[in-house]
This record gives C-alpha cells, sequence and structure tokens, in this order.
C-alpha cells in the first residue's frame, strides 16, 4: 500500500500552490534556455557564453523540448533574413495569425526538415557527440523528463510534464513568432511588421520586446526606452558578473551634438545606425501636422469623408508610411487624390520617402550619400513646414 502510495504522490509531495510555483519555475528556466542560449548568443552572437552554461541549456532544452540547437538557429537566422516574405518560415503576414499562433510548433518542424536552410543558416553552431546525440535521440529527452516528473511527484508529474511541453510552442512560437508580429508597439520603424507585445519582459525572457530586437537584432539586450525591462537581460549581467558570460554587443545610443551648418561622414553614420528611430522621430515629428491636415482635407473633398474605414486612412494614419503599390486600386485612387489635394501631405511623404533611400542606396558612395542629406536638410529646412524644418535641425546634431 506504501508502495501504491508512493508511486501515486512521488517522491516529493507539495501543497497546491507549491506545484504552480513550481511549474512557473521549470518552465522560467526553459524559456531563459530559449532566450539566452539560443536567441541571444547561438542565433546572434551577442554574448559570449561559459562552456558549462552552453552545456546546461543544452540538455535543459532537449529534456524540456527536443530542441536541438542548429536547427532552431537556423530558421530563427532565416526568419530575419527573409522576414515578412513567402520564405519567412512563421510570418503571420503571410500565413495569417491563427496559422502562427497555434501551429507554430508545427512550422518549426517542418522548417527542420529542410536542409538547405539548415545548411545555409545553421553556421557556426555545435557539431559534436552532443548535439549529434540530441539531433537523433530528440523524443528521448522529453520521454526522461515525463519519467523524471513522474517521480518526483507522481500522477501530479503528468500535469507538470504537460504544462512543460506546451509552454514554448504557445508562448515563444506562438505568441512570439505570431503576436509579436501582428499587435502590439511599435519603438522602431523597421521594414519587417515587428511589434513589442508589452514593456516588460519578463513571462517569456524580455521576448516581449520583438521590435527592439529587430531593429538592433546583434543586441544581447532587448529593453531600450527607459520603462522597459528585460528579465534576460538581468540574467545576462549576473552570468556576466559570475564570469560565465561575456557581452559582445548592444544597441547603441543615440547622441547629439552641436547643430552643424553642414552634415558630415559622422552625421551620416550616425544617421543610418539609428535609422529606425530617426524614422520613428520624423513619424512623431510630423503627427499632429498631419492628423490637422488630412481632417481639414475631408472636410474640403466630400469623396474623402469615408476614408477613416480604408487602408489609405490606416496609412495616413501611421504617417504616410505605405507604398501606393500596396494598395487595392480603390484606396490607390483615394490615396492619390490625398497626394494632388495637399501639398503638404505630398511633401512630408516624398521627404520620408527620400530620407529612407539615403541608407537604402547601396551602389552609392560615402559622398553622395552625404551630399544627398545636406541636400534633403536643406529642403527640409525650406519647406515652410514647421515640424519638418525642426526635426531637419535635429537631424543636424546626430552623432
Amino acid at each position: 500500500m506504501s508502495v501504491l502510495h508512493s508511486l501515486l504522490n512521488g517522491l516529493i509531495v507539495l501543497p497546491w500552490w507549491g506545484y504552480i510555483v513550481l511549474c512557473l519555475i521549470l518552465t522560467h528556466i526553459t524559456i531563459i534556455g530559449v532566450t539566452v542560449y539560443l536567441h541571444r548568443h547561438s542565433a546572434h552572437r551577442a554574448l559570449d557564453l561559459h562552456p558549462a552554461v552552453s552545456h546546461f541549456f543544452r540538455f535543459w532544452l532537449w529534456l524540456t523540448t527536443g530542441q536541438n540547437t542548429k536547427a532552431w538557429t537556423a530558421i530563427h537566422r532565416k526568419h530575419h533574413a527573409r522576414c515578412e516574405t513567402e520564405e519567412d518560415p512563421h510570418s503571420p503576414q503571410i500565413l495569417g495569425i491563427n496559422k502562427v499562433m497555434w501551429e507554430g510548433a508545427e512550422l518549426y518542424r517542418v522548417e527542420a526538415k529542410n536542409q538547405d536552410t539548415l545548411d545555409r543558416f545553421g553556421a557556426g553552431t555545435p557539431d559534436d557527440f552532443m548535439e549529434r546525440f540530441y539531433s537523433k535521440y530528440h523524443t528521448l529527452g522529453v520521454s526522461l523528463m515525463l519519467g523524471i516528473d513522474l517521480i518526483l511527484f507522481g500522477t501530479m508529474g503528468l500535469t507538470i510534464w504537460a504544462v512543460q511541453m506546451v509552454w514554448i510552442p504557445l508562448f515563444a512560437a506562438g505568441v512570439i513568432n505570431g503576436v509579436a508580429h501582428y499587435w502590439g508597439y511599435r519603438n522602431y520603424q523597421c521594414e519587417d511588421a515587428s511589434k513589442n507585445v508589452i514593456p516588460w519582459g519578463i513571462i517569456i525572457g524580455g521576448e516581449e520586446l520583438h521590435n527592439n530586437h529587430h531593429a538592433y537584432g546583434t543586441s544581447a539586450k532587448f529593453s531600450n526606452k527607459w520603462y522597459e525591462f528585460d528579465i534576460g537581460w538581468v540574467y545576462i549581467r549576473i552570468l556576466e558578473t559570475l564570469g560565465l558570460a561575456t557581452v559582445r554587443r548592444v544597441a547603441p545610443k543615440v547622441k547629439f551634438t552641436d547643430a552643424k551648418a553642414a552634415c558630415d561622414s559622422e552625421t551620416l553614420e550616425a544617421i543610418i545606425t539609428h535609422r529606425y528611430e530617426v524614422l520613428n522621430n520624423y513619424r512623431r515629428a510630423l503627427q499632429r501636422t498631419c492628423s490637422e491636415e488630412f481632417a481639414n482635407l475631408k472636410q474640403r473633398i466630400p469623396s474623402l469623408s469615408t476614408v477613416s474605414d480604408s487602408g489609405v486612412f490606416r496609412a495616413l494614419k501611421h504617417w504616410l508610411h505605405v507604398e501606393p503599390d500596396s494598395l487595392t486600386a480603390p484606396d490607390r485612387e483615394k490615396f492619390n487624390t490625398v497626394m494632388r489635394s495637399s501639398t503638404l501631405l505630398k511633401t512630408v511623404y516624398s521627404m520620408r520617402q527620400e530620407l529612407e533611400d539615403i541608407w537604402g542606396r547601396s551602389n552609392a558612395t560615402r559622398e553622395q550619400l552625404i551630399k544627398q542629406l545636406d541636400d534633403w536638410c536643406h529642403r527640409a529646412e525650406a519647406s515652410g513646414i514647421t515640424p519638418l524644418q525642426e526635426f531637419s535641425r535635429r537631424l543636424r546634431c546626430y552623432a
């Protein structure tokens, strides 16, 4: 009878709340393994980890996810390289939010079988006996975890194991790959649809700050604003203090100097480095002016009175961050009507496109780009649009 009781209750018996706390601790270790080891260390080389730390995370992730380093790293690198395109392994913009949210783990399994992805994007990952063993016997790890949970916690161990198994597919594959490319706020106007889900990265180890990460992909720290919190960065700093990690890169800080009469090489380099923040500041600087102008247009032009429900209005609401060719034919016509009817909005739109072109032209020399930037500033300051003039003068202060 005592043997049966031990089997049912396990070696460790906890109160009901103890099992909840235990689940949170175990799943949190898994999350930290994903964000610190797989993501920041392996995929982006933002930090180096002591071999003992790397081996621990590899072993733990084998137990709790069955995931091997090369496959995860290669798939994630491909995501960044092909973001929001047909080749992106898990873009909700292409596949739909429901597909990525609820079938994110399956998308990983499918892409992990793509040898071209592994060969092209998996360079520099471990290729030792341990990794080959984990890859060959990936189901053994999660089975071993099930046995450990049952021995330690009895029948309650089955529930603990189930929570462990669903945690990464739901939060990492579903929420981060899905929701974080669909809903949230943006600090930086990246080319992709990445968003920060919430400003406090605790439950998913800091991965909630996904837009920050896409703006500065090789940064070991995901929080950039004073009100944001990245718990993954806290653990990295602890490991660094203990001599178990070395941070290689973090997002650069914006520095300003006195306004210059003309843009120079330092100005150009600073603007290119902080290009996403520059675009976001441009949006903020022209936000009220564009809103007021568009409200006036709707009063003057009856055909625009229903634009509030259309794609073109959403584009204008996001301060003209859109390519006309991406709009439907009816929305494109309304967009063109707006551009023909407002010199101000047309100027704001075209100046933004030209500003983005400065760092998008790979065939131009540095001298040509400096001249182009300086010309942009002169035209902005001669535009007669006060917020645009102020933005240009601020742009000359980047250092």
